[in-house]
């Protein structure tokens, strides 16, 4: 069958953003898959629920090359150069392979002390704050990323807050003219950067992967593919962070049960509360998209083809009663295993392990640091990123 009704969650308003997850609880009893209207204006086809959703994952039917897309769709590619995320096997494979070969588990795990180093320096900061408040996503959850990311691929400090506003409004501007033009501010700093790159090398990522690119004989990485890299190596490698690393500490601060329980074992169940931050309230709603190339069934529903645009609700699969137990309970003990806040298949997030690393290392810290850390706002009264893309809100006020 196909689905003929449009639910408008653009309709929806601040209640959507604040709050999607009733929204989609309500969908998924209703079925696996529905035509909407996105909080942008552009319609698509979302998949809810976690099978439904893990399966369309990994659907090679689904392309995320966005020549595949459908001429006036409303929506537009907005990234830099080519990505892995914007692209199919066997491009996809090869891209990956080249960066996976630099953005190794050991030079992941060997960022450690510093990640520490930055961690306890932007809590000096924060707590010589002569109120005892603070922001904590101006104050930890973005600066840490950032910083991180910035250093691991060479981008000189001084431009790293130019950069956050570039991000920003990239990924989450309502409006698509500034998301194009601060795409292109990035695309133009890229540019100069593998430029400067290449004349003055250093021991950065940015730097192996040129070289790679510059070896003779064998794979490289082209221009636009480098550039691509890149970019998602900054976008991506800070966004998500940055949302965990909030969204995770207002689950925690909400639940004074499970901060307790933290911080009584600290060494036993760090991993594990770090899984089900994930989990509970995850930094990507939904990925970036996917186009049909032919009429594709998913889950019962016939989607047209001809480059139909299809989101899955990874919030919603994170919290489907069928795959987890109570799922909108926090719960730190859990087995949150299984879970899609990374996605699933090819396009698993390769910068999963840093995301994982910087948040046992930021959420341990505060709370070593900040006996007394309190929320210092009704959660009601947060305001949430817009958007369908990335979950995380504005601002986090707190008090010690």
């Amino acid at each position: 069958m196909t689905s003929e009704v449009v639910v408008d969650l653009a309709a929806l308003g601040e209640d959507f953003t604040r709050d999607p997850y009733p929204v989609y609880a309500e969908l998924r009893g209703r079925g696996p898959v529905h035509r909407i209207r996105m909080p942008e204006g552009a319609e698509a086809w979302l998949v809810v629920g976690y099978e439904a959703g893990r399966a369309a994952l990994a659907d090679d039917r689904l392309s995320k090359e966005w020549r595949n897309a459908a001429p006036g769709l409303g929506v537009q590619q907005v990234s830099s150069g080519i990505t892995m995320l914007s692209s199919d096997p066997p491009d996809h494979t090869r891209l990956r392979k080249l960066v996976t070969r630099e953005f190794t588990p050991r030079r992941i795990e060997a960022l450690a002390p510093r990640v520490r180093e930055m961690t306890d320096a932007f809590v000096d900061a924060m707590l010589a704050a002569p109120d005892r408040r603070a922001d904590l996503v101006e104050a930890l959850s973005f600066p840490l990323p950032i910083t991180v990311i910035c250093e691991l691929i060479g981008v000189p400090a001084l431009d790293q807050e130019q950069f956050r506003e570039w991000s920003n409004v990239s990924v989450s501007a309502p409006a698509l003219d500034d998301r194009l033009a601060a795409a292109a501010a990035v695309k133009e700093y890229l540019t100069r950067l593998l430029a400067d790159k290449r004349a003055h090398p250093g021991d950065d990522l940015v730097s192996a992967l040129i070289r790679a690119a510059d070896e003779e004989g064998g794979d490289h990485l082209s221009h636009d593919e480098l550039l691509g890299m890149v970019w998602l190596l900054l976008i991506a490698g800070h966004e998500t962070t940055v949302n965990l690393i909030s969204n995770g500490m207002l689950a925690l601060l909400g639940h004074p049960d499970q901060l307790a329980a933290l911080r009584a074992d600290f060494d036993g169940l760090i991993d594990n509360a770090v899984e089900e931050m994930l989990r509970y309230d995850g930094p990507v709603e939904t990925p970036t998209a996917r186009f049909t190339r032919e009429p594709v069934e998913i889950a019962g529903t016939l989607v047209p083809g001809g480059g139909q645009l299809v989101l899955v609700a990874l919030a919603d699969a994170d919290r489907d009663p069928a795959r987890f137990a109570e799922p909108d309970r926090f719960d730190i003990r859990r087995d949150a295993r299984g879970h899609v806040a990374f996605g699933h298949g090819i396009h698993y997030c390769l910068g999963a392990p840093l995301a994982r690393l910087e948040a046992r290392i930021a959420v341990r810290t505060l709370l070593d640091r900040c006996p007394e850390l309190a929320l210092d706002i009704h959660p009601a009264a947060l305001q949430w990123r817009t958007g369908m893309m990335m979950r995380g809100p504005l601002r986090l006020p707190v008090r010690w």
